[in-house]
């Protein structure tokens, strides 16, 4: 029996948890040293999460969440498409520098284990009504009208995806390989999201 659990002591160790999933992956954290940063016993843990895959499944789903809110907030009435792809390239990537360690964990940890892959995806049917299927509706919609070259909402997601992703993959080399400082680093990455919504603004064009 735990003694006088309570949501603070939760919260403790699901940000403990994030923190350490997205510096050391998944399989080189222990519940152990979770129970640790959160300063809480492991036995805490287990009540709350039951098991480390439980507790990694509850952090990527807040995180995908979380950036689910983001795309929802620039669906305003009044706007343009191309200011809401803006405003969503900008949010996608805004929520990339918030969580720089978030594509590795996503590569390494769901791509190679596509049953937990499934498992989120069955948590979480309600995120393709919300944002996916909307957009996809206004996208063709401005290629019916001719304002948008002939794509598909995959290429779009790709492309958005790729270039925003690429730069937090590519920094830690960067920065070692052509010697930049931090304040280098900083520049960089609040250059490269301007540059990335020019590309993609211009790459979905019609085609003259």
């Amino acid at each position: 029996m735990i003694a006088n659990p309570d949501s603070n002591t939760e919260q403790a160790i699901l940000e403990a948890a994030e923190k350490l999933f997205l510096e050391k992956g998944f399989a080189l954290t222990s519940t152990t040293e979770i129970a640790r940063v959160a300063g809480c016993n492991q036995a805490l843990v287990h009540y709350y999460f039951r098991t480390k895959d439980n507790l990694f499944n509850s952090v990527f789903e807040k995180k995908v969440r979380l950036f689910a809110t983001g795309l929802l907030q620039v669906h305003q009435p009044g706007i343009s498409f191309e200011q809401k792809l803006k405003q969503m390239i900008e949010a996608h990537f805004d929520m990339l520098r918030a969580n720089p360690g978030l594509p590795f964990l996503v590569f390494n940890e769901l791509l190679t284990n596509p049953e937990r892959l499934k498992k989120l995806k069955g948590n979480m049917l309600d995120l393709p009504k919300l944002v996916f299927f909307p957009l996809k509706a206004e996208l063709e919609a401005e290629i019916a009208k001719g304002n948008i070259r002939q794509m598909t909402i995959y290429d779009l997601i790709i492309s958005v995806v790729s270039l925003n992703v690429m730069l937090f993959i590519a920094s830690p080399i960067l920065k070692i390989l052509a010697e930049l400082s931090d304040g280098e680093i900083l520049k960089l990455v609040e250059n490269r999201k301007q540059e990335n919504v020019i590309i993609i603004l211009k790459s979905i064009k019609p085609t003259i």
